[in-house]
């Protein structure tokens, strides 16, 4: 197998071209957001990592795309800036799925499809899948067996009680926006943690009424532009 020759050393191993190609990536962009601060890849550990995989899946491609230093150095700039909008994660999980699916090179709006499209990849149900299991599920709702916790956390923040009486055209935008901003969460590297049981308070206070869940859900849905 051929040596690999990007920028820095990576999880897939060494390289022939010197240190400057990560060098230009840092004077172009710090990087060292989202996943260093939790203890995983940065940024451009992400960008090197995703060179890597495409030298190794594609190499003849690869070599004459990025066949010179100077090349090399002028795209990871190139590719840190594009997908600055990601977290490490989900530019490492996408580089991952591209390698298995396409037969040539990819080029930057393959792995931003990939980007946006890797909820999977966490495994994260899609909005519509989520909002099914969340009206499903059986009380006590924290001790359900979820697909994920984002299922649990989107449901709880859109109400139980309106899933459970409001009708989906109204219900779901709620419900899906909550979920989106807990899967952007997830794919930034955040640990939401699992559902807690909470023991029942000493005092149990009126529910709201049917009109008064209606009146809240249409607050949230005007608060939220829905």
């Amino acid at each position: 197998m051929a040596r690999p020759s990007s920028a820095s050393q990576t999880e897939a191993g060494p390289n022939n071209h010197s240190d400057s190609a990560e060098d230009a990536a840092r004077e172009g962009r710090d990087g060292r957001e989202d996943g260093a601060e939790r203890g995983g890849p940065d940024r451009i550990d992400a960008i090197n990592q995703l060179f890597a995989e495409f030298e190794l899946a594609y190499h003849n491609q690869y070599h004459k795309a990025y066949g010179s230093e100077e090349r090399l150095v002028m795209a990871k700039k190139y590719w840190l800036g594009c997908l600055a909008a990601y977290s490490p994660l989900q530019i490492v999980a996408a580089a991952r799925r591209v390698v298995k699916t396409h037969d040539f090179l990819p080029t930057i709006s393959v792995v931003v499809r990939a980007c946006e499209e890797g909820a999977g990849l966490f495994g994260l149900p899609t909005p519509r899948e989520a909002y099914i299991e969340a009206c499903r599920a059986e009380p006590p709702k924290a001790a359900f067996a979820w697909s994920h916790p984002a299922v649990y956390f989107a449901g709880r923040a859109a109400g139980w009680f309106l899933l459970a009486t409001e009708p989906e055209d109204r219900v779901f935008p709620l419900f899906e926006y909550y979920y989106n901003e807990l899967c952007q969460r997830v794919m930034r590297g955040e640990d939401l943690g699992a559902p807690q049981v909470v023991a029942l308070p000493e005092h149990i206070s009126r529910p709201l009424s049917g009109e008064e869940n209606h009146a809240r859900m249409l607050l949230l849905r005007e608060q939220l532009g829905l």
